[in-house]
């Protein structure tokens, strides 16, 4: 039976600590205050169950704001309460000062409105040895006070990883959010990622649009009927990653999870896999020292 856009909305994808997060998330990269709030009213009202901010977003405030309001609001007709959404949000700057590390986080869970930060990531592995480290334990600290439910890492190299997973943590990250799309496959990362059972959060997922007129991906499109994104997004779906398309659109935010009426066959999915250029949209901090 196909899936419509509410039940590809309802899926989730199992962590190691035996908690689920939704598996597609709205990104919100680049928007600006007031296009967050519509496009998380927007994504709520069509089934999103999961927001993907960061400090260097400079929206925690207008998303959180959109959450609680969109909650109280006569079109929560689901009844939604606040723990049935799942928020995330990023440290900025890895940093060798524990207390500021504590008190950025703090600023976040303040920022947002929501009580608490479901997930929160390390934005990136730059600093060095003593910032990320120093920096994981003030977000282990955080989730063991209760600001935040889970933590994880992002942009985070296979050295990276094994530095964290090495170290004496009473928590490990239980994601690593990376550029992950049929342009850009990160199989080394993912590997390592496999081996920690640590779970693949997929940003860019659409690779910005940059590839959306390649002769293979339109031509997989055209075969099961769908938009080069949706087939973008079933791809990340099967891969069993977190997605997290962007969309400031309304249509688009609903196009890209109706995802559920067809599934891409084991040779298209090479085909697609055959695609990976090690394409890079934004940054890539993933060989940092």
């Amino acid at each position: 039976m196909p899936e419509t856009v509410t039940d590809m909305l309802s899926r989730r994808v199992k962590l190691s600590n035996g908690l689920s997060i939704p598996q597609i998330q709205l990104g919100l990269y680049m928007m600006s205050g007031p296009e967050t709030t519509r496009a998380v009213r927007w994504a709520l009202g069509a089934g999103y169950r999961g927001f993907d901010s960061a400090q260097w977003y400079y929206n925690e405030r207008e998303a959180g704001q959109a959450i609680l309001s969109f909650l109280s609001s006569p079109e929560n007709t689901a009844g939604l309460t606040r723990e049935d959404v799942h928020f995330t949000s990023k440290l900025r700057d890895n940093s060798t000062n524990y207390d500021a590390v504590r008190a950025s986080i703090s600023k976040s869970v303040k920022a947002s409105g929501l009580g608490y930060i479901d997930l929160f990531l390390l934005h990136s592995p730059l600093g060095g040895r003593e910032a990320r480290l120093t920096s994981w334990k003030a977000v282990e600290d955080a989730v063991l006070a209760g600001e935040v439910k889970m933590a994880g890492v992002s942009n985070y190299g296979v050295k990276h990883l094994d530095e964290v997973m090495s170290a004496p943590f009473k928590i490990k990250p239980l994601v690593n959010q990376i550029e992950c799309h049929p342009f850009n496959t990160q199989t080394e990362i993912r590997a390592a990622c496999e081996k920690y059972g640590i779970v693949i959060e997929a940003y860019a997922p659409l690779a910005r649009g940059m590839r959306m007129k390649h002769p293979v991906l339109t031509a997989v499109a055209k075969k099961y009927g769908v938009t080069p994104a949706q087939v973008l997004v079933r791809w990340s779906v099967q891969k069993g990653f977190v997605t997290l398309p962007k969309s400031t659109k309304k249509e688009r935010l609903v196009e890209n999870a109706n995802v559920g009426g067809f599934e891409l066959a084991e040779e298209d999915m090479k085909k697609l896999d055959g695609l990976d250029e090690k394409l890079v949209t934004d940054w890539d901090p993933t060989d940092a020292d």
